[in-house]
């Protein structure tokens, strides 16, 4: 019998059964009976034992409603045929599969028993693995169709009931209920994993806020190395000031020192000047005094004569001037004083306008400079602004550059940086999954090393050592002694299928094998000794021969089976290998794609399996085909002899991984240096790319400032001189009355002067008629006494050389003065300077290098040159940064307490703990992706299959109608879940289509339900069907067509069938493949 067939069905105290015991045959049972003989409650005890639910038979509310009054307990024992290729675990349950379903009051149990009834399961588990296996499922229609559901699907004519049937009976609906239990679960999966997603933004959050502080401080950590280049500057900028003013010292030094050659040369020049001059002047000297010894005694004579004629004179002038005195006061006094009162108006009045006239031009001056003044500085602001507008701009737009320079330098290096890191990873990750590689390696080494020197240790380790150890002490207590491991008493014909071999035996060839039952306790007993679980013991008859397989029964191919290439002194050995591994069955090829050909291509008879020789596995079960890959751990069967040849082969790929591995750490440790590199690069632009945003800003903030300022001076061009103007014609109007009053006074004096000048004429006359007398007389005594040439003369002479004696003493005097001036000069403008400039240029000089000192003890000044130097800047401009940075950087520092490595050490930890978290939940979410894209691809083929199944049914319905002449058409209508069958009947002229099979006679109904049935049974797999009152209401025609329909469909296919009707069933012809059975009547 073929394996998930039923062979035998014994009942006890089920339903209205006490006991009862039915044999079924491999192919086509009828069981007949009248009604209430129990026939339905055989397909009742099936379901349940199979697991089905007490309400789901719809016979019963509980399962220990089934059990026959009066009795405390129902039995349902089902025997299952577990013979051939799909035989379910053979080595545990042997040729039959016992199913005990045992119903109490309180409670049911089910138990999995052996061929020789041992117990061997009692889980639902493995139930349901058995029934998986062997694709059993009793709530299937096409299964089982239970008495109830015959019925009612005979009677329905409804749509959606048909569509149910429909869609049951093809589970499909199991595999749209799986579908849709699938796509809950990711819907359920996908919310969780959102919600997890989401769960970590605040710590993402956290950690922004984390690296905004890093920033922030790194920031601080900017100011502070700001500020440390700063003093670095400012202690060479001590240093270059001093070097300035020495240089101005030495300057002005020199300068001085050029104007001794003159100034000496002026004060030469006058002293020879004086010593000439004092020559001369002794000379001149000495030149008067003898002539003025000469003419001392003219003088006297002269002296005395001159005091004669004073004397006289004097005389006479007294009584001319007491008489002249009364008439000219009188004369004169009144004119004199006009003249002099108008003089004096006039002079001041002219004093008045000089004034005037000075204040004008000052006015006129005042509005012309300030006018010329106000338009040349609005010129020259204009044209700063304009200048400082461009250079700004032009400063602007290199900072621009250079800031747009410098973003895609550190894009770059960024890109530069993360594909380093990206090769880093990588790198690191091969070189982890290189030592996991070499440890393998190492592992499959020591393994193949221990088998070398003891075969025994691959099939079992150091366990199986001990139980033969332990099998030695307890020799006495076997039977016979075991044998085993089977692979240890295999040899293989060549070393090229061990790992082929081995695929296929698998633990096969670790099992033992023992004679009796009772040996396999014993052997059971010293496995548990040695801690030896679940060791496979086999029980053989040690007596039988070695086996003889008959061609037919072999794969029909030339290529070698693993019975073929396989070894053994013992024939027992080989015999269990065929009973228990098909080792005749199983076929080896040398490569993938012969494989495929024997395989799947060719659907060879009695073939299995198909094993490459490197270990890859093909079968086909129905209409599935499988190939597993090889385990690519293995590099060497159990059974291979040439083991050294391996552990060479295995050590020179390990040396070769290492070399790799090396030449990897290599490549990542300058990858590192390259990493770091780049980061100091990047750290640095991106302190130079800062730098040059804040100098942008800030030009552009200058900018702007220029700007305004420029419009606000052309707002303001205007010049105010109306004060001045103003005063300047109150001061001409004041002007004009003034020459109006002068031109009057002029008047005036010119009169009074006319006057004057009359009486001055007519008083001159009067005198000289009053005087002449006596002037004459002394004009003669002066005559007589002196002459006036001589007297003349002699003092011409004098005159002369006094002139001259004055004039050299004038140049001597000069000459001195301005000796004296140069050496003044010389002392307190030159010498003295020289003398001050030269301590100042010591005193710098000593300056400058206790600063040079200072300065090289911060930094060298190579340093401060690498840092674009000192740039002009002043000591007071780099004071006042620095202080402002100071107050900055004390600020800003105590916004945090942490440090920044204490930050950074914080940020890596939540990073690492976030990025962890990140890749688990991406893992989740791939994984939710592809099965979210694996559903859909097996929803399409799910959309596929529908349509497929459709059309199969409509062709397998119509083929089963043509045995009566009927035709027919099944529409299916997924979306609504309808399903609607179209008959034509052969007596139907108007050949109208039949829609509703309501409207057939019973037996037509019946028979056109019953060919829907067979069509279904056609599109499924099961290793038996049952079905109970499929002829109902059909005629006697209709009954036979049924019945031989059925026989020859049950036939055809090969399954295990099981037809239970209370009709007569004489007219079905009996054969080696069909058996019929009668139950007994119900006793009254």
């Amino acid at each position: 019998m073929a394996a998930g067939t039923i062979s035998r069905i014994r009942l006890e105290n089920f339903m209205c059964h006490s006991s009862l015991h039915i044999e079924l045959g491999e192919h086509v049972n009828f069981i007949t009976g009248q009604n209430g003989s129990g026939k339905s409650a055989i397909l009742t005890a099936l379901c349940v034992a199979f697991g089905c639910r007490a309400k789901n038979t719809q016979r019963a509310a509980s399962l220990k409603d089934f059990i026959k009054t009066g009795c405390s307990y129902a039995s349902i024992l089902v025997d299952i045929s577990n013979h051939g290729e799909d035989a379910f675990k053979p080595e545990v349950f042997g040729n039959v599969i016992i199913l005990e379903r045992r119903i109490t009051e309180s409670s049911s149990s089910t138990v999995l028993k052996d061929q020789h009834g041992r117990k061997v399961a009692h889980r639902k588990d493995d139930l349901v693995e058995i029934i998986e296996h062997f694709n059993i499922d009793v709530e299937n229609p096409c299964v089982i169709m239970s008495q109830d559901k015959s019925r009612e699907f005979l009677h329905s004519g409804n749509d959606k009931d048909k569509f149910k049937f429909f869609f049951k009976a093809t589970l499909l609906q199991q595999v749209n209920d799986l579908l849709g239990s699938i796509r809950k679960n990711l819907n359920a999966a996908d919310s969780i994993v959102e919600e997890l997603e989401r769960s970590i933004m605040p710590v993402l959050k956290e950690l922004d806020d984390i690296q905004d502080k890093i920033k922030y401080m790194e920031h601080i950590e900017e100011i502070a190395h700001e500020i440390e280049n700063l003093k670095k500057k400012l202690a060479w900028a001590w240093v270059y000031d001093v070097d300035k003013k020495i240089g101005e010292q030495t300057e002005k030094l020199e300068k001085l020192r050029e104007r001794i050659p003159a100034c000496q040369e002026r004060i030469d020049r006058n002293t020879a000047i004086i010593e000439e001059l004092s020559k001369e002047l002794i000379v001149k000297k000495e030149n008067v005094r003898s002539f003025l010894e000469k003419t001392q005694e003219v003088r006297r004579m002269k002296e005395k004569m001159q005091h004669d004629i004073h004397e006289q004179s004097t005389n006479m002038s007294k009584t001319i001037e007491k008489k002249v005195d009364c008439s000219s006061s009188c004369f004169f006094s009144l004119a004199v004083k006009l003249k002099m009162d108008l003089e004096k108006e006039h002079a001041r009045g002219m004093q008045v306008l000089n004034k005037m006239n000075t204040r004008v031009k000052q006015l006129e001056v005042q509005v012309h400079e300030f006018q010329l003044q106000h338009m040349q500085q609005t010129q020259a602001e204009v044209f700063q602004v304009e200048d400082s507008i461009r250079e700004l701009q032009q400063e602007i737009n290199s900072a621009n550059l250079s800031a747009t320079r410098l973003s895609e330098e550190e894009k770059k290096l960024s890109e530069e940086l993360h594909d380093i890191i990206k090769s880093i990873s990588d790198i690191g990750k091969e070189v982890d999954e290189d030592g996991r590689r070499i440890n393998q390696l190492k592992s499959q080494i020591e393994d193949l090393r221990r088998r070398q020197h003891d075969k025994l240790t691959a099939f079992g380790g150091d366990r199986v050592q001990n139980l033969y150890r332990s099998i030695e002490r307890h020799h006495s207590r076997f039977k016979c002694p075991p044998i085993g491991p089977i692979g240890y008493h295999v040899q293989l014909a060549s070393d090229c299928w061990s790992l082929a071999v081995d695929c296929a035996l698998g633990r096969l060839l670790d099992a033992f094998i023992v004679s009796c039952h009772k040996d396999s306790l014993v052997l059971r007993e010293c496995a548990k000794e040695v801690k030896y679980h679940n060791l496979q013991i086999i029980i053989y008859d040690f007596a039988k021969p070695r086996l003889d397989i008959p061609n037919h029964l072999l794969p029909s191919t030339t290529h070698l089976t693993i019975l073929s290439v396989i070894h053994s002194e013992n024939p027992t050995i080989l015999n269990v290998l065929v009973d228990q591994g098909h080792a005749e069955r199983q076929v080896l090829v040398r490569d993938y794609e012969v494989g495929k050909s024997v395989a799947f291509d060719k659907r060879i008879r009695n073939l299995k399996e198909v094993y490459t020789s490197d270990g890859c596995k093909m079968f086909y079960r129905g209409s599935v085909e499988t190939i597993l890959p090889p385990n690519r751990k293995w590099r060497a069967g159990r059974l291979c002899t040439s083991l050294g040849e391996k552990i060479i082969e295995i050590e020179n790929e390990a040396a070769e991984i290492k070399k790799i591995n090396s030449e990897r750490l290599d490549c990542k440790g300058k990858l590192v240096i390259d990493r770091d590199n780049i980061n100091s690069k990047l750290r640095s632009l991106k302190r130079k790319r800062e730098d040059e945003e804040q100098h942008l800003e800030r030009k552009k903030v200058q900018l702007d400032d220029t700007k305004k300022i420029s419009i606000a001076n052309k707002h303001d061009t205007a010049v105010d001189t109306s004060e001045l103007e103003a005063e300047m014609m109150q001061v001409k109007e004041d002007i004009g009355n003034k020459e109006l009053v002068l031109e009057k006074i002029n008047l005036k004096l010119t009169d009074a002067l006319r006057e004057e000048n009359d009486k001055r004429a007519s008083y001159k006359d009067f005198i000289d008629i009053l005087c002449f007398p006596v002037v004459n007389s002394l004009h003669i005594l002066n005559a007589k006494c002196f002459t006036p040439e001589s007297a003349h003369a002699e003092m011409g002479s004098i005159s002369d050389a006094e002139h001259e004696l004055q004039l050299v003493e004038e140049k001597i005097h000069d000459a001195q003065q301005d000796k004296a001036h140069y050496e003044g000069v010389m002392e307190m403008k030159v010498l003295a300077p020289i003398q001050m400039t030269e301590s100042e240029l010591t005193d710098l000089q000593k300056l400058h290098q206790e600063y040079f000192e200072k300065a090289s003890r911060i930094c060298a000044e190579s340093e401060v040159e690498a840092l674009g130097g000192v740039g002009g800047s002043t000591l007071e401009q780099l004071s006042d940064c620095i202080n402002k940075l100071n107050q900055k950087f004390q600020q800003e520092s105590r916004r945090y307490t942490k440090t920044i490595d204490d930050l950074r050490a914080l940020h890596d930890k939540k990073g690492r703990k976030i990025l962890r978290k990140q890749q688990m939940y991406e893992g989740f979410r791939g994984k939710l992706n592809a099965c979210q894209k694996a559903l859909d691809l097996r929803w399409r083929k799910f959309q596929r299959n529908t349509g497929l199944l459709k059309r199969q049914l409509t062709w397998l319905f119509n083929e089963h109608l043509g045995k009566k002449g009927i035709s027919g058409h099944i529409n299916v209508h997924y979306k609504n879940e309808v399903l609607s069958v179209e008959l034509t009947m052969p007596q139907d002229a108007s050949r109208d289509t039949v829609r509703d099979t309501r409207g057939l006679s019973g037996g037509e109904r019946s028979f056109s339900t019953l060919c829907f049935t067979l069509a279904l049974h056609g599109m499924t797999e099961a290793p038996f069907r049952a079905m109970d009152e499929f002829d109902v209401f059909m005629d006697a025609v209709s009954r036979k067509i049924s019945l031989d329909t059925l026989v020859d469909f049950a036939v055809a296919q090969g399954s295990q069938w099981i037809f239970i009707t209370p009709h007569d069933i004489s007219m079905v012809k009996a054969g080696d493949r069909i058996k019929k059975q009668q139950m007994a009547a119900p006793r009254g």
